[in-house]
């Protein structure tokens, strides 16, 4: 059990920061400050101290202009750390925190994954430079960020010369009271993705108290063997007297770590509002307690996108990958791409999904064009319109790590076969960005046509693999699949090589289905026949077209027979009511409630563009409504808005997250945009004027800028004054732009009684404008508490706030 320090921003802010001074400053100007905090930790129980490094990275300290001190100021921190370890603990250890950016990777925003990962690079060689014993990355609310932050400490430091027994690497996550990081990450998916990349421990820091991470921790724990930590806040703040106040006491925070400590962490410690007194309670608490045994988890195979996580293997149902985004064989598919449009790509996707795809296998292998912008524009696309994980297809390397690169989730690669060329290319891909390896039994340009001769070869790719530090839940097999026409014998190899996979290796199959009838008539007949028997012989994941009737039902009725379809409930819930005599033989299923742009009301067609973000295909559909001689209002009112109420409502349920609701408002602006270019006229279709800011001495306005955006994109004028606001400044724009609406947050708990003084500085103003807080760290009561009008809970709540008071003033 290992204890860590609290919080830092307090302590320095109670030993003299002022607003507008760099916290990250003092372990250059002002040392003893800093190291006598550290003290203080040391003296009241922690083992481990963070260096005062959180905004120590580039992005952060150009807000003070100090951008070229990076190494300057991270190797200071580290050293008036151990000199604090040095004079009160010396077998204390050292952490070297990196916190967020601030700011959204591309797609959600405008920063390159390159970027990023350049950003912590440059910190990570900084504090390993400096002698650090863990690298802490911390706070983060987006698995893309964290994905970036981890490589870069792995690079950093493996380009040192040291192993995770020198330096040990953690990643803490934020989430917030539903359970996911902002943009919608879950603990087991954001666990599964990190570990896959080799983080060395993975946990939770700041957002909730002990009692809301507790549950959260346990989801972790039912992912992974690696320790777990656990650093949560002093419980949710609360305005009392004009200032903020953390509800737990140091004598309450202990005994609430109890039951955390339970749930499998092992690195323990507090974030905002806690104190030495607290790290004190939380050590005198936990190590006066025998922790319960956590339960070993048995490794499995699984993939995720951003949002999702889906096991795959013989003792799971089997999942269906689709196979129709891929321009092989498709004219109309491969000029789309070639003249940049996507909006196929995007329609397969959904109709794939609507049809039951488990996973979407991503083809971009255009003849006479480079994939590689391709494949990462797909990416792009795909991971904001679906939570479906994807296969990535492509034997192209450069292709294949932009797509690992910029996918926010464990991807499976399709595929590596037994070629050296192939092995030492992708392989190192797989391990570098944490994926699922289909491994596919070719090698020189050979067709093994025995079944012997194919497993013979799929273990020497496995012993590659192994030598690559994959593991054997990384991997899938392919049987390989030969045409019938290539010999009567091709079809019972491949199920003969299925049957030996599972006794051999046990191992997930995946194999592409219609090769099979290639050249041959009645090919969906034969491809659904062939699935039955595949998948009776161990075949566990086809890749396959969900649209196609016969293979859908084939495969819908064999995994009922198989018994993975409890009670036949699948089974009858999709053909339990067909007329026999007149089911269709090759056509596509009925999806559910199936969203279409060829309706007759054209309404209807933008409302299904907005919910399902098709940026390009709205342009049309508004040009064409107008040309018709429809009102302008009637598109905005009746087919925009309502859409964007029905994504809001998705996204309260649950059913859609952050990416997805971007996405939308985008497509929404897009609609208005075309409007306004049509009809110059129109723009009388501005809703109004929101005045939106981070207060006084707040840096962070990562918040800030979704709900701008999301304004934005829903027809409001913004008028963003962006970070670290006075309140005067927000008067007088109020005053300026004669604003009915006002939104004002803070991320930071030290300046939240910013929030107070703004609102207290619009009142003495006389203004009547009615305002609109939010923020990572504010909620309903503190709002209530600082007289605010409204509370925004998130983007999509500042939305609909802003239409409802709107909506009054006509």
């Amino acid at each position: 059990m290992y204890i860590f320090d609290g919080a830092m921003g307090t302590m320095l802010q109670a030993a003299g920061l002022e607003e507008g001074y760099c916290p990250e400053l003092f372990n250059v100007e002002k040392p003893e400050v800093v190291k006598n905090i550290h003290a203080q930790y040391l003296q009241h129980g922690s083992d481990v101290i963070t260096t005062n490094t959180f905004g120590a990275c580039s992005l952060k300290l150009e807000d003070y202009d100090l951008q070229d001190r990076v190494r300057e100021i991270n190797i200071a921190a580290v050293k008036v750390a151990k000199e604090a370890i040095a004079e009160v603990k010396p077998s204390a250890r050292v952490a070297g925190s990196m916190g967020p950016t601030g700011r959204f990777l591309q797609p959600l925003g405008n920063m390159s994954f390159d970027d990023i990962y350049d950003t912590y690079k440059e910190q990570a060689d900084a504090l390993i430079e400096g002698g650090v014993d863990f690298i802490i990355i911390e706070t983060i609310i987006d698995v893309q960020e964290m994905r970036a932050a981890l490589l870069a400490s792995l690079d950093a430091r493996e380009a040192a010369g040291k192993t995770k027994e020198d330096i040990q690497i953690i990643c803490q996550f934020s989430f917030s009271e539903d359970g996911r990081t902002i943009t919608g990450t879950p603990p087991e998916v954001a666990t599964t993705i990190v570990e896959a990349m080799g983080a060395d421990i993975i946990g939770i820091n700041c957002s909730l108290g002990p009692e809301q991470i507790k549950p959260l921790i346990e989801e972790i724990a039912s992912v992974t063997n690696l320790p777990i930590s656990c650093q949560p806040n002093a419980g949710m703040p609360q305005l009392i007297n004009k200032q903020t106040v953390f509800p737990l006491s140091a004598e309450d925070m202990g005994p609430l770590m109890i039951p955390i400590v339970d749930a499998g962490a092992s690195y323990v410690g507090g974030c905002c509002g806690t104190t030495p007194a607290h790290i004190q309670s939380i050590s005198d608490a936990v190590k006066a307690h025998t922790p319960k045994e956590r339960a070993h988890i048995e490794p499995k195979t699984v993939i995720t996108s951003r949002t999702k996580l889906i096991e795959l293997g013989h003792n799971v149902k089997p999942l269906i990958i689709g196979e129709r985004i891929n321009p092989t064989g498709r004219k109309v598919l491969a000029q789309e791409l070639r003249d940049g449009s996507f909006i196929r790509v995007k329609r397969d996707a959904l109709d794939q999904v609507e049809a039951g795809a488990d996973i979407l296998d991503v083809n971009m292998g255009v003849a006479g064009m480079d994939q590689t912008p391709l494949m990462e524009k797909a990416i792009f696309e795909l991971s904001m319109l679906v939570e479906t994980p994807l296969s990535i297809d492509t034997l192209d390397p450069a292709a294949m790590e932009v797509a690992l690169k910029n996918y926010p989730g464990r991807a499976l690669i399709n595929s590596v076969n037994g070629e050296e060329e192939s092995i030492t290319h992708v392989m190192p891909l797989a391990k570098r960005y944490g994926a699922a390896l289909l491994c596919l039994p070719l090698s020189s340009g050979d067709l093994p046509e025995k079944a012997e001769d194919r497993v013979a070869l799929a273990e020497s790719i496995v012993n590659r693999a192994y030598n690559y530090d994959l593991q054997p839940h990384d991997l899938l097999l392919d049987p390989l699949v030969l045409t019938l026409a290539s010999g009567e014998d091709s079809a019972r190899q491949t199920l003969k090589t299925l049957r030996l996979y599972k006794e051999k290796f046990g191992f997930p199959t995946v194999m592409g289905l219609s090769n099979i009838s290639f050249g041959m008539p009645q090919r969906p007949y034969l491809n659904g026949q062939f699935l039955t028997m595949a998948l009776a012989s161990g075949l566990t994941t086809p890749i396959m077209n969900p649209l196609n009737y016969a293979a859908k039902k084939a495969f819908v009725s064999s995994s009922t027979l198989l018994g993975w379809d409890p009670g036949s409930a699948e089974f009858i819930k999709e053909y339990g009511y067909e007329d026999e005599a007149t089911a269709p033989g090759n056509a596509a299923p009925k999806g559910p409630d199936k969203a279409s742009f060829d309706s007759n009301d054209p309404l209807a067609n933008i409302r299904a563009c907005v919910e399902q973000g098709e940026k390009e295909a709205i342009v049309d559909l508004v040009k064409k409504a107008l040309a018709d001689g429809m009102d302008p209002l009637d598109i905005t009112k009746k087919g925009l808005s309502e859409a964007m109420n029905v994504v809001g409502d998705k996204f309260g349920s649950g059913k859609l997250f952050l990416p997805q609701v971007m996405l939308a408002a985008e497509t929404m602006q897009a609609a208005f945009n075309t409007i306004k270019e049509i009809i110059p006229a129109s723009d009388s279709l501005d809703k109004g004027t929101v005045v939106v800011a981070t207060v006084k001495g707040d840096i962070h306005d990562l918040g800030k800028n979704i709900v701008a955006a999301l304004l934005e994109n829903n027809g409001y004028k913004i008028v963003d004054l962006g970070k670290d606001v006075d309140p005067e400044v927000i008067v007088q724009a109020i005053k300026d732009n004669k604003a009915a609406l006002v939104g004002i947050c803070s991320l930071m708990t030290t300046t939240m009684p910013q929030i107070d003084n703004t609102i207290a500085a619009i009142r003495a103003a006389g203004l009547k404008t009615k305002v609109m807080v939010g923020g990572a760290v504010v909620s309903q009561d503190y709002a209530d508490q600082a007289g605010a009008d409204i509370y925004a809970k998130d983007g999509i709540a500042a939305v609909n706030h802003a239409n409802d008071f709107f909506e009054t003033l006509k």
